[in-house]
């Protein structure tokens, strides 16, 4: 039995649209986190205790240091992790609710969480970090922590495979950007100045992945092709038999969710 990509499709809906949701911004503010972007980091990393800049440069990869450095460590010194991790699940919550009506939010949790403990978390040092969390006490928020903790497990082996081909963060988010696969303003989201782009870009028309017009290359296809086939073998080579089961077992609910989700309108649009 293996997990279709669907099912990480609806995992990564199911968790990722938080860092979109109206309610971040204020939620975090509330607690005394200033700015988006601090409220963005700090929550994230937060299951991993207070981490320093470096460990969150190395395990989110994608990001510009810089805008990581202007977050924290500061974070920790305006908010508790006790506060950070209530207002984000409050965000999960209020986020979600809408497209989860109609499905069976008990049986996706239960479903969910009961896969988590066979997961083999050695390199998977974000998956770890929830994992080890509390598991919130109601359906919906049990659903979206199990969510996050998958989304990162297959972050961290994607993660893992991108370093293994030799991409840094910008040439990841160029290659990306380049096949189709990032948000309108990618560099930008991403902290990244032009000279870093450019040189990212410069060292991927080197590899014949992208073109002078950073178009994505026959090579460039093949590559990226390649790193989401590798991702997809790393991520389920950690997980047994009896959690794939479990997982697969309620995958129909997580994608329903999922669609639910993106007719609320809480999805980014691409």
């Amino acid at each position: 039995m293996t997990l279709r990509r669907s099912f990480w499709h609806a995992v990564e809906t199911i968790h990722h649209v938080v860092y979109f949701s109206p309610h971040a911004k204020p939620a975090f503010e509330g607690i005394g986190l200033k700015g988006y972007w601090m409220g963005y980091f700090a929550s994230r990393s937060v299951a991993l205790g207070r981490p320093a800049p470096e460990v969150v440069i190395a395990t989110f990869h994608g990001f510009a240091p810089r805008l990581v450095h202007r977050a924290l460590p500061d974070a920790w010194e305006r908010a508790s992790q006790g506060d950070i991790l209530r207002a984000r699940y409050e965000v999960a919550r209020a986020t979600i609710s809408p497209g989860f009506e109609g499905v069976d939010v008990a049986r996706l949790a239960a479903g969910l969480q009961s896969g988590l403990p066979g997961l083999e978390l050695a390199g998977r040092p974000l998956a770890a970090g929830h994992v080890g969390l509390p598991v919130p006490d109601d359906d919906l928020g049990a659903a979206w922590h199990a969510a996050t903790a998958l989304r990162e497990y297959r972050g961290d082996s994607h993660l893992a495979v991108l370093t293994t081909a030799g991409l840094d963060g910008v040439e990841a988010n160029v290659l990306a950007t380049a096949a189709g696969l990032a948000l309108p303003g990618q560099q930008q989201l991403r902290g990244w100045d032009d000279e870093e782009w450019e040189a990212g870009a410069t060292r991927l028309r080197e590899r014949g992945w992208i073109d002078a017009d950073n178009a994505i290359t026959e090579a460039g296809i093949a590559a990226r092709t390649q790193i989401e086939a590798d991702t997809d073998r790393v991520t389920l080579a950690g997980i047994p038999a009896a959690s794939v089961e479990a997982f697969a077992a309620v995958a129909d609910l997580a994608v329903a969710a999922s669609k639910g989700i993106v007719a609320s309108g809480a999805e980014p649009t691409h």
